[in-house]
């Protein structure tokens, strides 16, 4: 469906998704039609052989979603496909904001939704709202616009130093080694922040009340834990993450992202890898 979104006395509405004005405090109107208003697995499982991550990626693209959202289910689908292509790191972030809407999110994590609304206040906007895909860090679109997420990884692809700096990743049974090399030539003074997420690949959820009462989704590459590794200054660096300090049940992939900015101001993805644990 095609996004069609427009201001009224400081509210977002679209077909297509539900808009959260900032600062947090939400409210929401139901109305008819197609417009809403909205004001480790144990450590013993994982391999003891070095596996190094996959081939170097294009794109991050992150999807702010929820449980208690009825407009989700078809942007959390969207990932699932986009997990499988090797050129892009697709990642669910489950928000807390709908949790009073009558189902409490099994997956979400209060540090995504402040993600998502540093997100928002570094582009000096209002939108927040899910389903949101935030690409490479630089730009937002709604998650159940596929068309739109294409586009918007073709031209963040093409953003000067936009997932321009290799990252590998190397697992072994008590350690992921990540290493990150230097700012290619010509790319200008380079700085950035390296955080690891723990991913769970799928999890099946029967949600038995709010808006997807009845449904079970499988939400695709959930990210279960976010940890700060370091901060990458422009020289190759390489840090050793301990498995324990990720470990949580049902994890079974791990992503490292290179960003440019900080966890309250994040800006474009310099770089970014993914690899699973068994």
């Amino acid at each position: 469906m095609q996004r069609a979104a427009f201001s009224f006395q400081g509210v977002r509405t679209a077909a297509d998704a539900r808009f959260v004005p900032l600062p947090a405090k939400v409210t929401m109107i139901g109305v008819v039609g197609i417009s809403r208003w909205l004001g480790a697995l144990g450590l013993c499982a994982l391999i003891a052989m070095v596996r190094p991550a996959a081939a170097e990626p294009r794109a991050v693209v992150e999807l702010f979603t929820s449980q208690g959202c009825s407009s989700c289910p078809p942007a959390d689908q969207i990932i699932g496909d986009l997990s499988k292509d090797p050129s892009v790191i697709a990642l669910s972030l489950p928000i807390d904001y709908w949790d009073y809407l009558g189902w409490k999110d099994t997956l979400a994590d209060s540090r995504f939704s402040a993600r998502q609304r540093a997100y928002s206040q570094m582009r000096g906007d209002r939108d927040v709202y899910t389903p949101q895909v935030v690409v490479n860090g630089s730009a937002h679109v709604v998650g159940s616009n596929r068309a739109g997420i294409d586009d918007a990884i073709k031209s963040t692809d093409k953003a000067t130093g936009v997932m321009t700096v290799p990252v590998t990743m190397a697992v072994n049974d008590k350690e992921i080694k990540v290493s990150v090399a230097a700012a290619p030539p010509g790319d200008g003074e380079r700085r950035g922040e390296v955080w690891i997420c723990s991913v769970s690949k799928a999890v099946p959820i029967a949600i038995t009340r709010g808006e997807n009462r009845g449904r079970e989704v499988t939400y695709h590459n959930v990210v279960r834990t976010l940890l700060k590794v370091g901060d990458w200054t422009g020289a190759a660096g390489s840090w050793s993450v301990p498995l324990e300090n990720i470990a949580r049940d049902g994890i079974d992939a791990a992503a490292v992202y290179v960003q440019d900015g900080s966890r309250d101001r994040p800006g474009p993805m310099l770089g970014a890898a993914f690899t699973s644990l068994h």
